[in-house]
């Protein structure tokens, strides 16, 4: 059953783990650092969880293999309405399951076993990236991005994007004017630990322009021969 325990706390994390063990040695350590903790054991669980709590939740942490519904079913349903930020969870450490928990729209992956110490330093800078994303607008041009409603517009138009293009279009807008490597983006909208292809990038940022860089309208996402990418007004061709 869903449990909540501990006193009211900053931020609200719902932790989804079905081995006893360690879920609970996971929630004494979330409320030591000062964390209110809610717990699931299955699938099911965790998306009634997710449905009771939703406007409450600073973050989910999220097992692959569980019960009922696994880890990935509830990421899908939750990506159908909105970006809680989602740490995946799993003892599997293929690269293959890694890419289809970040495309699927994980935020981070963490392979157990881990240490406790890097699993709440993860936890701080995905809450930490949540507060600061939540509260910017970014406009170049007549592009839009309202990070809080999680909406783009262009020349009025909303552009209904996937939470990984909304991601790097916000990652370019914050650094509108400014060469991007595919290093560098890597690292920002898929994490540090992604170890896929690069060309992930170029296949996102022909999804963008197909959907920001419409038809009449002056291109805003250019190519930078042998570096990456940026954002920008221009009146040349990219």
């Amino acid at each position: 059953m869903l449990k909540k325990e501990g006193f009211m706390l900053a931020e609200t994390i719902l932790l989804v783990e079905d081995e006893d063990g360690l879920r609970t040695y996971l929630q004494s350590e979330l409320q030591f650092e000062g964390y209110q903790v809610l717990t699931a054991t299955t699938g099911t669980e965790a998306w009634a969880a997710y449905q009771a709590h939703q406007n409450q939740l600073a973050l989910m942490i999220l097992d692959w293999m569980i019960p009922e519904l696994d880890g990935l079913e509830v990421m899908r349903r939750i990506r159908r309405h909105d970006d809680l930020p989602i740490m995946m969870m799993t003892a599997r450490d293929y690269i293959g399951d890694k890419v289809a928990g970040l495309d699927n729209g994980a935020d981070d992956y963490i392979t157990k076993p881990f240490e406790i110490e890097e699993l709440l330093a993860r936890i701080r800078v995905i809450i930490r990236r949540k507060h600061h994303s939540a509260s910017q607008n970014y406009q170049v041009g007549d592009l839009e991005l309202n990070a809080k409603a999680r909406q783009v517009q262009r020349a009025g138009k909303v552009a209904q994007l996937t939470q990984r293009e909304f991601s790097l279009l916000q990652v370019l807008m914050q650094h509108a004017g400014e060469p991007l490597t595919r290093d560098e983006l890597l690292d920002q909208v898929w994490g540090a630990d992604y170890e896929g292809q690069t060309n992930i990038v170029d296949v996102y940022i022909r999804y963008l322009r197909a959907k920001i860089d419409l038809s009449g309208m002056a291109p805003l996402i250019h190519t930078v021969r042998g570096v990456g990418y940026i954002l920008q007004e221009a009146k040349h061709g990219r």
